[in-house]
């Protein structure tokens, strides 16, 4: 199998800027690696690339999907199939950048089957007064990674369960038999630089019409939740200044963050990390890396984290 190039960090980390310098070095093509960028209209909250980026380096996977529909990491994996196949055909080579573990954990080893919804099932799991406690009590590996709060895939763990009769933790090993090679370059910049471009990033969405987008769009509960967009929506509506979405959204993108870096950290040594030198150099060293015979074809576990 053609080993996956792949470009990746946590958000506002700038790996979108180093892949389009890396893309032009190797000749290749970008296809997103993002949960937000696939949703139309979702422009300045997700940091779509622009016109300008597009017509510099061609990109993949964007705008698949109307925001106020469903996607899912299935649904991305058969695109990202597609456009990969594609590219070859043309002789020119694919670069996955983004930041979301979820589709990197997919594209490295592929899906277990999980059952279709259940839309009857999941209302009377919405019922229930304590989501994770239930959880816990049938798949307790799953309630340990998943914050109480989070209760969407609360309920499609309690709904995988009832549907198989096994914990979706259990399920999710079955990603180790896929085994996919590649190259991955790990951006990881300081903690203190981090913290200083989320709160820059976060401050121009909000400047550049973040609140206005996001009140003009009809958003499925998904994309309503994300960064941004859920703050935007609160502003638009009069129950949040901006100031408070500012300070929020900075808060829920370092918790984001964090968690990207948890996962991204088990890829070891099997990852070239980036961590500090100039962008010409950071730009020479992924090049160098990518193109080198290096592979990677054990990847720790991920959750299900927007990135």
């Amino acid at each position: 199998m053609t080993p996956a190039l792949i470009l990746t960090g946590p958000t506002a980390s700038g790996k979108s800027e180093l892949a389009l310098a890396v893309a032009e070095r190797l000749g290749a093509e970008i296809l997103a690696m993002d949960s937000g960028t696939v949703y139309r209209g979702m422009e300045i909250g997700t940091a779509k690339p622009t016109a300008a980026d597009r017509a510099r380096v061609p990109h993949h996977l964007l705008d698949l999907v109307e925001a106020s529909k469903g996607f899912s990491v299935a649904d991305w994996l058969a695109a990202a199939g597609a456009a990969e196949s594609e590219i070859l055909a043309r002789g020119r080579r694919p670069l996955f950048a983004g930041g979301t573990p979820l589709y990197l954990q997919a594209l490295l080893r592929g899906l277990f089957h999980a059952p279709a919804q259940d839309p009857e099932l999941r209302n009377r799991f919405e019922q229930l007064p304590d989501l994770h406690a239930s959880l816990a009590l049938v798949d307790p590996a799953t309630a340990a990674r998943l914050h109480p709060n989070d209760r969407k895939r609360l309920v499609r763990a309690l709904e995988v369960h009832a549907l198989t009769g096994r914990p979706m933790s259990a399920q999710l090993g079955q990603w180790a038999e896929a085994g996919r090679p590649a190259r991955i370059v790990w951006l990881d910049p300081p903690r203190d630089v981090l913290r200083a471009r989320i709160r820059a990033r976060a401050a121009a969405m909000l400047e550049g019409g973040l609140v206005e987008e996001a009140a003009g769009l009809t958003l499925s509960r998904e994309a309503g939740a994300f960064i941004g967009y859920a703050e935007g929506r609160e502003v638009a509506a009069g129950r949040m200044t901006r100031p408070e979405a500012l300070e929020r959204m900075v808060s829920r993108t370092w918790t984001l963050v964090r968690r990207q870096s948890t996962w991204l950290r088990k890829l070891g040594g099997g990852a070239l990390r980036l961590s500090g030198g100039t962008f010409a150099e950071q730009r020479d060293q992924a090049v160098a890396w990518l193109e080198s015979g290096a592979e990677f074809t054990e990847p720790a576990a991920a959750g299900d984290v927007q990135g």
